[in-house]
C-alpha cells in the first residue's frame, strides 16, 4: 500500500494536470468562438455558388472545361482532412477510420487510389502504412487563409485537369454542433451532373460576355472555395473536440482528486490508529 507521502505526491501531480487541461480547454473554446465566426460566414456563399455553378453547369457540355469532363472513375484522389495535433477526441481517429474504410472501397486490383493527406496526422498515419500519397500538406492550419485552401485547390484541379486523376473527393469532419461533428465524403471534382439535370431546362440565361469566359472564372473559384469551406469546417470541430476533451479531462481530473483525497484520509487515520493502538498497548505492559 502506498504511503500518505506517495499518495499527496500523486494527488500535486494530478491537479498540475488539472490546471493545464483546463487552461486547454479556455483555449479551445476561444480558437472555437473565432473558426465558428468564419466558418458560418463562408457557408452561405459556398451554398450560393455551389446552386449558381450547378444551375449553369447544367446547361453547359463537358467539353466547354476540362472540370466538368466526367470519365469513367479509375484514377481516384482522396483529400484527407485530419488535425496537425492530438488531444481533440475522437476527432482524427474518425477520420482516419473513414478514409481507411474509402480505401477499402476503391481495391488496388480496380482503382489506382492516391492520397492528398492535409493534416500532420493524415499525413503521419499514412507514411506509416503501404499508401501512395501524392501530396501532403501540413502546419496550415495556426493561420487558415484562402491562400491555402487556393493551394491544395490548384493541386486537385491539375491532377484531374491532367487526366491523373479521374475523380477528386475530400474526407473531413463537418461541424453540426459544440459536441457533434460528422464524417463527410465529399466529391470535389468533376463537378455533381444529377442537380445539374435537375436544373437544366427551367430557366434559359444569356452569358455576357460568353460561356466559356464565365466557367473559366467561375469553376476554380467554385473548387478553391469548397476546399476553404471545408478547412473551416474541419478546424471547428477539431476545437470542438478538443474543448469537449479537456472539459472531460478535466473532470476526470476532479474525481481523481477526490478519490485520492479520500484515500489518503484513511491512510492518515488507519496510521493516527495504529499508532493510539501501539501507545495504549505500550502503557499496557508497563502496569
Amino acid at each position: 500500500m502506498a504511503n500518505l507521502r506517495d499518495i499527496r505526491r500523486r494527488i500535486r501531480s494530478v491537479k498540475s494536470t488539472q490546471q493545464i487541461t483546463k487552461a486547454m480547454k479556455m483555449v479551445a473554446a476561444a480558437k472555437l468562438r473565432r473558426a465558428q465566426e468564419r466558418m458560418f460566414a463562408a457557408r452561405p456563399y459556398a451554398d450560393k455558388i455551389q446552386k449558381v455553378l450547378g444551375s449553369l453547369a447544367g446547361r453547359a457540355e463537358e467539353s466547354l472545361h476540362p472540370l466538368l469532363a466526367v470519365r469513367e472513375e479509375k484514377k481516384v484522389v482522396a483529400g484527407i482532412i485530419t488535425a496537425d495535433r492530438g488531444l481533440c477526441g475522437a476527432f482524427n481517429t474518425n477520420i482516419l477510420r473513414r478514409s481507411t474504410q474509402f480505401i477499402k472501397e476503391h481495391p488496388g486490383s480496380e482503382y489506382d487510389l492516391s492520397l492528398a493527406p492535409i493534416g500532420r496526422k493524415a499525413r503521419d498515419f499514412y507514411r506509416r502504412r503501404n499508401h501512395t500519397v501524392a501530396r501532403d500538406w501540413s502546419g496550415i492550419f495556426r493561420q487558415i487563409g484562402v491562400e491555402h485552401a487556393e493551394e491544395i485547390a490548384g493541386f486537385f484541379m491539375e491532377t484531374f485537369s491532367s487526366g491523373e486523376a479521374d475523380s477528386v473527393y475530400l474526407v473531413y469532419n463537418e461541424f453540426k454542433s459544440v459536441i457533434r461533428q460528422e464524417v463527410v465524403v465529399q466529391r470535389l471534382l468533376p463537378i455533381e451532373r444529377e442537380e445539374l439535370e435537375e436544373a437544366a431546362g427551367q430557366i434559359d440565361y444569356i452569358y455576357e460576355p460568353n460561356d466559356k469566359t464565365i466557367f473559366e472564372a467561375l469553376l476554380p473559384r467554385y473548387v478553391t472555395f469548397q476546399v476553404y469551406r471545408a478547412l473551416l469546417e474541419s478546424y471547428a470541430a477539431e476545437q470542438a473536440g478538443r474543448m469537449t476533451a479537456m472539459e472531460n479531462a478535466t473532470n476526470n481530473a476532479k474525481d481523481m482528486i477526490d478519490a485520492l483525497t479520500l484515500h489518503a484520509n484513511r491512510v492518515r487515520q488507519a496510521g493516527i490508529t495504529k499508532e493510539l493502538i501501539e501507545i495504549v498497548s505500550g502503557a499496557e505492559a508497563l502496569e
